[in-house]
């Protein structure tokens, strides 16, 4: 026994001294591992002496030369290394084999599987340092292990199950470890339970390293893709950087769908940090557009449906030329799609189609950005040349040369050819919509200086203007507008494309506007004279509201073919009392426009919006609601009663205390009512009409978007009684937490931006929150001020929703104001008086939370005892800032 012991404590300081020595170099393992192997698979004779050591005996050795280790918690250098070696060694211990070594082999086995065993009861110590060591030997033990490695079943189970509960360790780089040890088995299908755990975790974890492990170790599949595409959005830098390394390394672009990879190039080459965006164009660059598409750019675009996604078109396009990976030269341009233009003796042919090679959507995406792209960089350098001097402006004007050369090369030869291109697009039909778009945006770089030229585009421009909208016969042979219905040609778009041609060509002063005006009063006509039919009546109210959007005020329509005034009454005031809804809502958009173009909007205009806000179908209500609230914002609230004769300036509006009651049944009565209490008052009402709206959009979310405006900017407004503002917020904070908005999407991201801002704004604000709190809980907590109740089920949610809506206010009111440079050195609302709207000195705990706090004891002490339950809630979270009240 004594001399076992002996040969214990010789081989233990044997391997102690190996391992110390292995702290101080990496150069140094290769032979320190020779050493170690040979104390491990030396065999031992039948006469040989007792001390020589088997598999067990060096096991043990070998674990408690390894103990300080464990106890020693920073990872510094020399640790790293240790850890390193023994790793590397006891991976190596089961690459023995042969005959040779067949019983080197087995004490290889079985060492590795007792050293296993001692690390996996190191990993449930309560020592944390222990845990650690131990998750991060078998971690790195299991990534060197060969394939080939002959590893019981059981134990690597055992070693799974020990790693999945280090998991859910509460250090984070137990955690790290513990998922890079399962790493290896998450592609293994009998293990599915670790993806399942990968995928569990991954959305809850707090830490960006465990995070990011996770996302290196997730393996490619269906399931995976949707977890490692929303780690592109991570808050983490590192997280977001190994999401695109994983797709460029795991995902082959033909794997993934057009969605995800539109989203991927959106997040990646639009993030704010350049080491994600340089990785994500590095899966652009070497991965997609390499190795996929064979260096083609539009191969790749055509991967990427540019007529859905044009947007992530255009950006991949401008990243690439932006990277130098777009190689342009003067052989390829837009000219070869046109064959022959004229014929021998200069003749135009009778069919100029005929002669065009149209364009697919990507050829046309992609000729554009370059042409963009091309221009853009002529006249930054031609910037650069005129503020440089001597040598290094020459060779920027040499540059800019260079790009207006290569930009003139590829464009059409003539303004006529380049008509001819477009034309033949859109004659070919819907299904080249897009490329015709395209190139229309592409007559922004031609040089329209000649007169001949300039003739031959006007021409072109008032084609498209009398071109008429596209639409379909339904089942009973009514005309459906094909498109939004708003816009010229259906779509945003497509009338923004021929706005901006048209101001090119016509770049003088007035004569966009004339140019319309002559096409608007033509298509009129009929209108004018009631014998439009549906179609006449869209179209000529889409190049209206198509001219009023470009022009900048009304003066340049004056003394044209057709003066405003009587655009407004021959033309827009007439299509919103049309009987077809379609034209409602296309006229009252154009009331919109043509009252912000006004210095002062007219009484009728006003008239109408009011009437159709309140008695239209939903659709015409929700384009009132939006006009309504422009003209309020951009003429001011007061300004907008006081054209209709609501002058209240004899009365002083701060004595103004609640909205006034509207009943929308009487419609004449309304106009007596002040605009915003008219707004006001939609938010309660429920029967806006049964017509579908797109998009779920409803009159509640039009008014509440309005809302948020206007209390964002309330300080513009002073006319606005101050006794409205919380009013106004808490009928805001009540639609936030609505169930019947959790739907509306753009709603909910609207406000969610607003509540975001305005407390941080002004003190004045906080101070209409803290007032706006008891309004919120008045209206949102069941059985008290005439509120439903219900079952027991539906009372304990409309209790948690308004519980939730007060820490919701009470966080807002915590939230820091926004620095504001002044006199005093900034707004303070912590020890000076605070001024409010109405210009009156306020105590500042008002727009604290002690000022909440104070008012919540007085709605307690004052109504009833039903409030006791969650205010006391409230008061507790509000414990060392709120003053002690008891109840």
């Amino acid at each position: 026994m004594t001399r076992e012991m002996d040969a214990t404590e010789k081989l233990i300081q044997k391997i102690s001294k190996i391992l110390e020595e292995t702290k101080t170099s990496n150069a140094t393992h290769i032979r320190k591992l020779k050493e170690l192997s040979l104390l491990l698979f030396s065999k031992r004779s039948p006469n040989q002496s007792p001390q020589i050591p088997n598999s067990f005996q060096f096991t043990s050795a070998f674990c408690k030369s390894l103990t300080p280790l464990f106890l020693f918690q920073r990872r510094s250098a020399s640790a790293e290394r240790v850890v390193k070696f023994v790793s590397v060694f006891a991976a190596s211990t089961t690459a023995r084999d042969g005959k040779e070594n067949e019983g080197a082999g087995a004490a290889g086995d079985g060492f590795l599987e007792e050293f296993l065993r001692f690390l996996m009861t190191a990993s449930l110590a309560a020592n944390k340092s222990v845990r650690f060591r131990a998750c991060q030997i078998i971690s790195e033990i299991i990534l060197r292990l060969p394939d080939d490695a002959e590893v019981s079943n059981e134990l690597w189970d055992e070693v799974i199950e020990s790693m999945k509960l280090r998991v859910a360790d509460k250090v984070p780089a137990i955690r790290t470890f513990a998922v890079r040890a399962l790493s290896r088995f998450a592609n293994d299908t009998e293990n599915s339970d670790i993806l399942d755990l990968f995928l569990e975790v991954l959305p809850l974890e707090q830490n960006a390293e465990v995070r990011k492990t996770i996302v290196l170790a997730l393996p490619p599949s269906n399931a995976t893709s949707p977890a490692i595409i929303d780690c592109t959005l991570d808050v983490s830098e590192s997280v977001r950087k190994a999401a695109f390394c994983v797709l460029a390394n795991k995902f082959p672009l033909q794997s993934l769908s057009i969605k995800l990879r539109t989203v991927i190039l959106q997040r990646g080459l639009a993030d704010r940090s350049a080491a994600v965006a340089k990785e994500c164009l590095k899966l652009m660059r070497d991965e997609w557009l390499s190795k996929c598409c064979n260096d083609d750019p539009i191969e790749l675009l055509k991967y990427l449906d540019v007529e859905t996604y044009e947007l992530v078109g255009e950006s991949v396009m401008e990243a690439l030329l932006k990277d130098g990976l777009i190689k342009l030269h003067g052989d390829r341009s837009i000219r070869q799609y046109i064959l022959s233009t004229f014929g021998e003796n200069g003749e135009e042919p009778e069919n100029c189609s005929a002669s065009i090679q149209l364009m697919e959507p990507e050829f046309a995406l992609y000729w554009k950005t370059v042409c963009r792209h091309l221009q853009t960089e002529a006249q930054a350098k031609g910037s650069d040349a005129a503020t440089t001097m001597g040598t290094e402006a020459a060779v920027y004007a040499a540059e800019a040369s260079d790009n207006n050369d290569l930009l003139e090369r590829i464009l059409p030869a003539t303004v006529s050819d380049y008509v001819v291109l477009v034309g033949a697009h859109i004659d070919a039909g819907p299904n080249y919509r897009f490329a015709s778009r395209q190139l229309l945006l592409l007559g922004a770089m031609l040089d329209f200086s000649d007169s001949t030229s300039r003739k031959v585009a006007s021409a072109f421009v008032q084609d498209l203007l009398h071109r008429p909208l596209d639409h379909e016969v339904d089942d009973e042979g009514n005309k459906v507008i094909i498109g939004d219905g708003i816009n010229l040609g259906g779509d945003k778009e497509w009338a923004g494309a021929v706005s901006s041609l048209a101001k090119k060509v016509h770049a003088a002063a007035g004569e966009f506007e004339k140019v319309f005006l002559a096409v608007v009063e033509e298509l009129a006509t009929p209108c004018r004279e009631r014998t439009a039919d549906f179609m006449q009546w869209m179209h000529s109210l889409a190049v209206t509201g198509l001219l009023l959007e470009n022009a900048k005020s009304l003066y340049w329509l004056q003394g044209k073919a057709i003066e405003p005034i009587e655009l407004l009454q021959s033309l827009l005031l007439p299509g919103a009392k049309h009987a077809h809804l379609d034209v409602q809502r296309v006229a009252i958009r154009c009331l919109g426009l043509f009252g912000l173009l006004e210095k002062k909007p007219s009484e009728e205009l006003l008239k109408q919006l009011r009437l159709s806000f309140a008695k239209g179908p939903a659709p015409v209500s929700i384009m009132a609601c939006k006009a309504l609230i422009d003209l309020a914002m951009w003429h001011g609230p007061q300004e907008v009663d006081r054209v209709i004769g609501l002058d209240h300036s004899s009365n002083f509006q701060g004595d103004k205390m609640a909205v006034d009651l509207v009943d929308f049944s009487k419609a004449d009565d309304n106009l007596n009512v002040e605009l915003l209490d008219l707004l006001y008052a939609g938010f309660d009402r429920n029967n806006w009409g049964d017509v579908e709206t797109e998009e779920n959009e409803t009159v509640q979310a039009a008014l509440g978007e309005g809302f948020a405006k206007i209390l964002l900017l309330s300080e513009n407004y002073p006319s606005i009684p101050a006794a409205l503002h919380p009013l106004h917020l808490a009928k805001l904070v009540k639609l936030y937490f609505s169930n019947e908005t959790k739907d509306l999407q753009r709603l909910k991201q609207c406000l969610s931006v607003f509540f975001e801002h305005y407390p941080s704004l002004s003190a004045n604000h906080k101070k209409h929150l803290s007032k706006a709190f008891i309004l919120v809980m008045r209206s949102m907590w069941p059985g008290i001020y005439g509120n439903a109740g219900g079952s027991a089920v539906v009372v304990s949610n409309m209790r948690k929703r308004a519980v939730q809506a007060s820490r919701f206010m009470l966080q807002m009111m915590q939230a820091p104001l926004y620095a504001k440079p002044t006199e005093n050195g900034g707004e303070n609302c912590s020890t000076q008086p605070t001024e409010t709207v109405d210009g009156s000195l306020q105590p500042s705990f008002e727009c604290s939370d002690e000022g909440l706090g104070i008012r919540i004891a007085a709605e307690v002490t004052s109504y009833n005892q039903s409030f006791n339950c969650y205010i006391t809630v409230f008061l507790k979270r509000l414990s060392g800032q709120i003053l002690a009240v008891q109840f």
